[in-house]
């Protein structure tokens, strides 16, 4: 499994707890589904920039 997967079903699960964790405090669901999808795409973003390889030295 690579790191980019490992990361992002951590982050997956962090989302899915943050988002039950709104639902129990009655926050609106729109909200709700705003929020993961925020959170989601910051995730991707991060996964991306820290599982990248870094560029070779140039010379």
């Amino acid at each position: 499994m690579s790191s980019f997967s490992t990361y992002m079903i951590g982050f997956v699960v962090l989302v899915l707890g943050l988002a039950i964790a709104a639902y129990l405090l009655n926050a609106p669901p729109m909200w709700i589904a705003v929020g993961v999808i925020v959170m989601v795409g910051l995730g991707i973003l991060m996964a991306t920039s820290r599982t990248k390889p870094k560029d070779p030295p140039t010379v």
